[in-house]
C-alpha cells in the first residue's frame, strides 16, 4: 500500500501518519513496523520521527503473521455469532484475553486458535484477531476478526468511538441520582504504575503525565440496601475507565480488587461485578449494524438474588 503525502500532513511524524491511516494500526504497531523496514519512505527505511513533507511517498507492507507463538487449546467457548470475518463471544469470568507474561495459556486466544484456525494478524503473534479487550474477571460480550480487513475495519470503528457498548455494573453504595455522566481525564497513575486514575484529582501528578480523554454515562437499575446496578454507557474505551470512573465517582465496582476501598468492597464476590453485556459495530464487509448481547453470568445473577433477599 503506497500513500503520498499531501499538503494537510505535511509536518507529521512517520509513525503518527501511519496510525491515521485506516489500516487499523496503532502508533505502536506502525512503530513496530517502521522498526522492522516494513514501512518505508521514498522507498528507504526511516525512523518513527521522521516528519514528512509534501510528496513523499509512504509505503506500507503488513507483513503476514508468523507462525504463531500463542498455542491452541481445545477450551469450551460460548459463541453468540461467527461468520468468515469475525467471531462474537460471551467470555467467561477469570479469562484473560490473550497471552501475556504469567498467562500463556487458558486465554481467550489459546481458545479462539483452536476453534477458528484463521485469525488475523493484524494483533501481532501473542494477539492474533484481537480488537479490543475485557478485564480478567469482565463478564461479556467481545469481538475477535478472522482476516486483516475485518480487523482493519473494527478497529476503526473503536478509534472512532463509532462502537456501542453497554455495560451492568454493580457498584458499593447508593447511587444518588438516577442518571450521571463522568467526564475526567485518565492516565497512569504517578505512583502506582500498575493502576489507572482520574489524573486531574491525583496529588504529585508533574505536567509530563500522559492522560486521554475519558466519557462515562451511567444510569441505575436498581438501588438495594448497599450496593446500586447500573448500565453504563461508554464514549470511550480506555484501560480500566468504568472501574477507575465508579471509584472516583466514590462507588467502587463489587468485587474489584485494585479500586475498591478495603475488603468489604469485594461483599464475598470474586473478581468485579462487571458484565459487558451489549455490543454494536457495522459488519467490516456488509456494512450492516449488528448488535449483540449476552446474559449476566450466573454468578452475578445469584448475587443480586441472595443481596434481595438479606
Amino acid at each position: 500500500m503506497e500513500y503520498f503525502i499531501k499538503e494537510q500532513n505535511q509536518n507529521k511524524r512517520l509513525d503518527v501518519f501511519v496510525s491515521k491511516l485506516d489500516i487499523g494500526l496503532s502508533r505502536s504497531q506502525a512503530k513496530r513496523l517502521i522498526d522492522h523496514n516494513e514501512i518505508l519512505l521514498n522507498g528507504l527505511p526511516a525512523k518513527s520521527s521522521h516528519v514528512l513533507r509534501p510528496n513523499d511517498k509512504v509505503a506500507v507492507n503488513i507483513p503476514k503473521p508468523a507462525k504463531l507463538e500463542a498455542v491452541s487449546q481445545d477450551i469450551p467457548l460460548n459463541i453468540i455469532y461467527e461468520d468468515q470475518d469475525l467471531i462474537v463471544v460471551n467470555k467467561p469470568r477469570g479469562m484473560v484475553v490473550h497471552p501475556a507474561a504469567g498467562n500463556y495459556s487458558g486465554t481467550l486466544v489459546n481458545a479462539l486458535l483452536f476453534h477458528c484456525k484463521d485469525l488475523s494478524g493484524i494483533g501481532g503473534v501473542m494477539r492474533p484477531g484481537i480488537v479490543h479487550r475485557l478485564d480478567k474477571d469482565t463478564t461479556g460480550v467481545i469481538v475477535a476478526t478472522k482476516n486483516d480487513n475485518a480487523h482493519a475495519s473494527l478497529s476503526k470503528q473503536f478509534k472512532d468511538h463509532a462502537v456501542k457498548k453497554i455495560y451492568l455494573a454493580l457498584v458499593k453504595g447508593i447511587v444518588k441520582d438516577d442518571k450521571g455522566e463522568i467526564n475526567e481525564p485518565i492516565g497512569r497513575h504517578p505512583v502506582n504504575r500498575k493502576k489507572m486514575a482520574v489524573i486531574s484529582r491525583v496529588k504529585g501528578q508533574g505536567a509530563s503525565g500522559k492522560t486521554r480523554e475519558a466519557y462515562t454515562e451511567y444510569e441505575v437499575v436498581k438501588r438495594f440496601s448497599d450496593t446500586t446496578l447500573l448500565t453504563i454507557n461508554l464514549g470511550t474505551g480506555r484501560t480500566h475507565q468504568i472501574r477507575v470512573h465508579m471509584a472516583h465517582l466514590g462507588h467502587p465496582l463489587v468485587g474489584d480488587p485494585v479500586y475498591g476501598k478495603g475488603p468489604s468492597t469485594s461483599l464475598g464476590v470474586n473478581g468485579q461485578m462487571l458484565h459487558a453485556e451489549t455490543l454494536g459495530f457495522k459488519h467490516p464487509t456488509t456494512g450492516k449494524y449488528m448488535e449483540f448481547k449476552a446474559e449476566m453470568p450466573d454468578d452475578m445473577k445469584v448475587f443480586l438474588v441472595d443481596h434481595v433477599r438479606s
